[in-house]
């Protein structure tokens, strides 16, 4: 054998003798564990391997905080770029229609406009009305949430206005119709069509209006400061002044002509006491939505026609009850949502539709007691109700109950209180 092949034969021998001690040591050899110290955890090293990389810079930590803060800065100049232009867009939009008027798409107050008068398109540059480009149609959410205008005029080429166009615009006193409007007029800043048989709009801060013409807007707190309005009894201001304040006030008269109260026409109202004669046949929907102070509402008759919409012409009518009016056939959806003061409901017999939520969350549970809405009085038997009325989803109003809502009861057959 050559010495070369000995040697390989050797080595070999050698490899698998420390190969063979190395798995016995390794099955024999004794658990043990490393004591590391309890503040030292985080950055003890152990020989052989790479140290932790605690509170540490990462690899090119500088180029990605410049590339974080690079980024950082142009997502917030665009944000204010888009804020800048949203702020100075253009005060007015609109769209032009096929029988050469205009349609008022969206009004964006540009800062301190409080009376606004809508008959011809405005020069978003030049502020000039171009009269041969009247007005016509006001788009649904024109005004949307507009919180500097009171005052609202529509020319006379006006004829047609969404229901949702001043949806939402709190400080709006008045909305004034143009005399010679063939469409449309007001009474007294509350928008009706022309020959008064639908209630249009009724502005949501109307009620302010009302305390300026009948001396109410004089009022003083407790510590004898200035106060706009009377939500309760005071120490200054007992029951008897704060029911005569809601008569005078927060009362009205629905005109004995009107057939229908249209969409959101009373919606965010302070009307306490809303009367409305027995001839409507339709309230729309979202009516008298979050009247949060509507504690009432009577149907009237009447033997002589009523235009008057304050409290005064009550003593005319010829019968009030309380509650809906016989002949109502349809209650649109949301029609009395959310609103709580009232306690008493009575659905008449001719009533054929109640839209998906009409008097959700119109009562609620404080303690044992619940309040507002807690029963549905209907006028029709149960399996007549049935029969005749669509209702939609939760018509009823609903009470916080356990982990659920329970729907409050229904008084089928019911009489009228």
């Amino acid at each position: 054998m050559s010495s070369e092949k000995k040697k390989a034969k050797a080595k070999k021998s050698n490899d698998d003798f420390l190969a063979q001690e190395a798995k016995e040591s390794q099955q024999t050899a004794e658990a043990y564990t490393i004591d590391i110290p309890e503040d030292e955890i985080w950055t003890y090293q152990i020989d052989g391997l790479q140290k932790p990389l605690i509170n540490q810079p990462y690899k090119n930590a500088t180029v990605k905080k410049i590339v974080v803060v690079v980024a950082l800065v142009i997502a917030i100049g665009v944000a204010i770029w888009l804020s800048v232009r949203a702020v100075h867009s253009d005060p007015y939009q609109y769209k032009a229609l096929d029988d050469g008027t205009y349609e008022l798409v969206k009004y964006s107050n540009p800062g301190g406009v409080t009376e606004l008068t809508v008959d011809y398109v405005v020069d978003n540059k030049t502020g000039e009305k171009d009269t041969t480009k009247p007005i016509s149609r006001i788009s649904a959410f024109a005004f949307n949430c507009d919180e500097v205008l009171n005052e609202i005029t529509f020319g006379k080429d006006v004829n047609f206005i969404d229901g949702k166009s001043i949806y939402s615009c709190w400080w709006v006193r008045n909305v004034w119709i143009d005399d010679a409007n063939p469409n449309y007029c007001d009474i007294d800043g509350v928008i009706y069509n022309k020959d008064l048989t639908e209630v249009v709009f009724y502005p949501n801060d109307h009620d302010k209006y009302i305390r300026a013409q009948t001396g109410y807007d004089n009022l003083l707190d407790d510590q004898g400061n200035p106060m706009e309005e009377l939500w309760g009894v005071t120490e200054r201001y007992d029951e008897a002044f704060f029911n005569e304040y809601n008569k005078v006030v927060r009362t009205y008269v629905v005109p004995s002509t009107v057939t229908k109260i249209g969409e959101l026409a009373f919606a965010y109202s302070n009307i306490t006491d809303l009367y409305i004669p027995e001839g409507v046949k339709e309230m729309g929907n979202m009516a008298v939505f979050k009247n949060t102070e509507l504690c009432n509402v009577y149907s009237y008759t009447t033997d002589k026609p009523i235009t008057d919409v304050t409290y005064k012409s009550i003593d005319g009518m010829k019968t009030v009850y309380n509650s809906l009016p016989e002949g109502l056939e349809s209650i649109g959806s949301d029609c009395f949502y959310y609103c709580r003061k009232l306690s008493y409901m009575y659905i008449p017999s001719s009533v054929t539709y109640i839209g998906h939520h009409a008097f959700w969350d119109a009562c609620y549970k404080e303690g044992d007691e619940i309040k507002g809405i807690n029963v549905m009085n209907v006028a029709a038997d149960e399996d007549t109700f049935k029969d005749k009325t669509e209702t939609g989803d939760s018509w009823r109003p609903q009470y916080d109950y356990m982990l659920f809502k329970k729907t409050i009861d229904t008084n089928f057959g019911a009489a009228r209180q």
